[in-house]
């Protein structure tokens, strides 16, 4: 069953020289799958090509399920491929590929007689050779369920004998949770001593990430006082992907972002940048106890402490690949950003940022930590760079420069140089990175660059376990996850439209212990507290609408969306501010918006919140055609909203109506002026005639549509003719401007609208562009669709 075409078991083909510290039985369990295929064989190829010379033999062992006559002929296919360095001269390395694979064979490891077999085989060869067996590495690179029956066998048939070491490599994941993390250490624990275990995280095998703690090691001089809660903003450590999940669907059905990359790859990163560095950053036992303190250290999270989201598509990938019925609609994360604090004197009160997601924008990975900044440079461009950001990154890779790094911002200090590293100066013009020219770094790169999975297995043939997760770590970090994972359950996250369309739609704020996304949720999902959800649930059918936000659905449900929407904005302002300035379009499409605030939103404050008028018909305001009687008889005599902070347009001034000398419109504008923060209402509603007007603003108001005063007289083509508005001007230097459409009556508009550029003058409505803020249309699928 040798690949090679023989059973060779020394280094280069012959016997190992009598100098050998013995021989190492390498066995790779799902020898001929995606991981073995694209990293795993490389890997051990590596090892061979830098061991050797070494008084180290070598023999190689794919395993799999697969009877031996297929499985020979496919992992034949895969150890053609292997390539060596570039350091490696073209005939040195025919001549080492062919001794590698001379040394691989395949087994066909399914029943028990199968592993004795193997290591029968192992045994009699070794003795032929007259070699002394120095260890056994077996590789699990297969699904986590298959685990504990590989571990029964090899414990049962193929340990090796006294004195020779055994490693079991295991990748994640590690379970889903603290109670099935638990139940699978314990399984292991029957087989295996904790020593003899390696559990996999290739992120430790980043070349800038297993830099981080040397690099605090070498530079301790300067690191010391600077790396603590007293000069450090925020340390951010992000995975940016572009692909989607097509392919991994069902793993992200069960596992989600957090438990794929976040739990794991970044909290590790984590704990490499916050733990207290011991005396020797070598000292395996050391590094793994100050590991588990840190983790002692960190704030418990909750549902706070995270935004979720997934992209758009994600629900028809998993329909597609599981064959799931169309109705099905998963609410499974495809992004999340996490804010983390360690509560210890060191790190207390700087934010840990985590963050990683699929179709994003990029493709990059970096742990950045962010100084705070004093200074300030009088002049523009300071000579000596003394107001320029300071920062240390890890660039772990992908992204502008392509290659692992180290970067250490010019006015913080000049690091040691790492060893095996070499500083970069001859950057491509105009490179920038993280904000900065990348002149204002020293950059330092490898001098040859590695894979992750080439790293790990090296350090697993030398027993380094710093680079792996012990179990009493694997458990302090489910300690630490499975709570916010728990409370995430039946959250809904915000849907993504992918890639440079994402716009701002995932940018988030902390604050303290408390992480939330910047803009209004963009697409929403209805009826978001139900448990089972279908895709009927979801009311978006696409992500924007004239390149502005799109929220669409039944009737009903979009409604109860947009008083939501409406109450959280009110909740928000007045948190930040104290009060809220709501501006109310008048017509027919408001009447159950106001209905729905009066009668399901008993907890809005109402206390705080001013309620202004977009426009006006001129009538008294007691006569039914008042846009001010419809607020008053549908919302403001059920709620207690304080009197002065009801404002009425002024249209019945002197006992006459929107009499020009009375001056209406000016008071109007300086009520305005004097009340709203720099005549910016929190947020303004709006409706969308037939014709395309909207407020009291129409096709034929010339002169009304592109003045600059706040507030106008206007006429309508319908009675009553005359009416007061607020102006586009002032509309568009509201916070928040939500348009809501109903009815089939105005699906013609909408489809007009959809077509139309800007162009005020025959819709109104295209004139509305919020200069500072968002606008969201809230367009029923009678308009949308029908």
């Amino acid at each position: 069953m040798s690949v090679g075409g023989g059973a060779a078991m020394g280094g280069c083909g012959g016997a190992a020289p009598e100098s050998s510290r013995g021989h190492v039985s390498v066995v790779l369990m799902g020898a001929t799958g995606d991981l073995a295929k694209k990293y795993l064989w490389q890997g051990l190829f590596q090892l061979y090509l830098d061991q050797v010379t070494s008084r180290y033999s070598f023999s190689f062992h794919g395993a799999a399920l697969t009877e031996p006559a297929v499985g020979v002929e496919r992992l034949a296919q895969v150890l053609k491929d292997l390539v060596c360095p570039l350091d490696v001269p073209a005939n040195r390395c025919a001549l080492l590929k062919d001794q590698f694979l001379k040394l691989s064979n395949y087994w066909q490891l399914k029943t028990a007689e199968n592993y004795t077999t193997l290591s029968r085989n192992i045994e009699r060869s070794l003795e032929e050779e007259g070699l002394v067996e120095a260890g056994r590495l077996f590789y699990l690179s297969v699904p986590p369920f298959a685990y504990a029956e590989i571990a029964r066998q090899i414990n049962s048939t193929c340990r090796p004998p006294a004195g020779a070491w055994l490693r079991v490599v295991l990748e994640k994941p590690f379970g889903h949770d603290l109670e099935s993390a638990q139940l699978l250490a314990a399984e292991l624990q029957t087989f295996f001593q904790e020593e003899e275990l390696y559990r996999v995280d290739h992120y430790l095998g980043k070349q800038a990430v297993a830099q981080i703690l040397p690099f605090r090691h070498q530079n301790h001089e300067f690191l010391e006082h600077l790396w603590n809660r007293r000069h450090v903003e925020r340390v951010e450590i992000v995975l940016k992907e572009t692909v989607d999940a097509k392919g991994r669907t069902s793993f992200y059905e069960e596992y989600g972002v957090i438990r794929d990359v976040i739990q794991n790859h970044l909290t590790e990163i984590l704990m490499y940048v916050a733990l207290e560095m011991p005396r020797d950053p070598r000292n395996s036992d050391l590094v793994l106890q100050r590991k588990l303190e840190t983790f002692g250290s960190l704030r418990s999270l909750d549902k706070s402490s995270a935004v979720i989201g997934q992209y758009q598509d994600y629900a028809g990938h998993v329909r597609e690949e599981l064959q799931k019925p169309e109705e099905y609609f998963s609410t499974a994360p495809t992004f999340a950003g996490v804010v983390v604090h360690i509560d210890n004197l060191r790190w207390e009160g700087v934010p840990f940022i985590l963050m990683s997601g699929k179709l994003l924008d990029e493709r990059e990975a970096y742990v950045r930590v962010l100084f705070k900044h004093q200074a300030f440079c009088i002049q523009r461009e300071s000579i000596n760079s003394l107001c320029k950001p300071k920062q240390v990154v890890f660039h772990i890779g992908h992204g502008d420069l392509g290659y692992p790094a180290i970067l250490v911002s010019r006015n913080l200090f000049k690091p040691a140089l790492p060893d095996g590293w070499k500083e970069i100066t001859d950057h491509p013009p105009h490179l920038h990175l993280f904000g900065q020219a990348a002149t204002d770094f020293h950059v330092y790169r490898p001098m040859q660059e590695r894979e992750a999975y080439s790293v790990l297995i090296a350090n697993i043939f030398h027993g380094r376990k710093e680079s792996f997760i012990v179990r009493e770590n694997l458990l302090a970090s489910w300690k630490f996850w499975t709570p916010l994972l728990e409370s995430l359950t039946h959250e809904v996250p915000r849907l993504y439209p992918g890639g440079m369309e994402n716009g701002n739609t995932l940018d988030f704020t902390v604050l303290g212990s408390e992480i939330s996304f910047i803009q209004d949720d963009p697409l929403k999902l209805m009826d978001a507290g139900a448990r089972q959800h279908t895709a009927k649930d979801f009311g978006t059918l696409k992500s924007t609408f004239r390149g502005s936000t799109l929220v669409s659905g039944w009737t009903d449900e979009l409604i109860s969306e947009l008083a939501q929407d409406i109450h959280e904005t009110a909740e928000k302002y007045v948190k930040l501010s104290g009060k809220f300035h709501l501006a109310i379009s008048g017509g027919s499409s408001p009447v159950v918006l106001l209905q729905r605030l009066a009668t399901h939103h008993y907890t809005f404050p109402w206390r705080y919140t001013h309620l202004w008028m977009v426009d006006e018909r001129c009538v008294p305001l007691t006569d039914p055609e008042s846009n001010f009687c419809s607020l008053h008889d549908h919302l403001l005599q059920h709620v207690h909203v304080p009197y002065v902070n009801i404002h009425p347009m002024p249209v019945h001034v002197n006992d006459r109506l929107c009499v020009e000398d009375d001056q209406g419109v000016e008071l109007y504008a300086r009520d305005i002026s004097k009340l709203v923060n720099n005549g910016s209402f929190d947020m303004v509603l709006l409706g969308v005639g037939t014709d395309g007007h909207t407020a009291s603003l129409f096709p034929h108001s010339s002169e009304a549509l592109g003045s600059d005063r706040m507030v106008l007289l206007t006429e309508s083509p319908n009675k009553p003719h005359q009416r007061m508005s607020l102006s586009l001007f002032l509309l568009n230097k509201a916070r928040k401007v939500a348009v809501l459409v109903l009815g089939k009556g105005k699906h013609d508009i909408v489809t007009l609208i959809s077509r139309t550029g800007q162009d005020p003058q025959k819709l109104p409505i295209t004139g509305v562009n919020p200069t500072i803020g968002q606008m969201v249309w809230y367009i029923d699928y009678d308009a949308l669709l029908l």
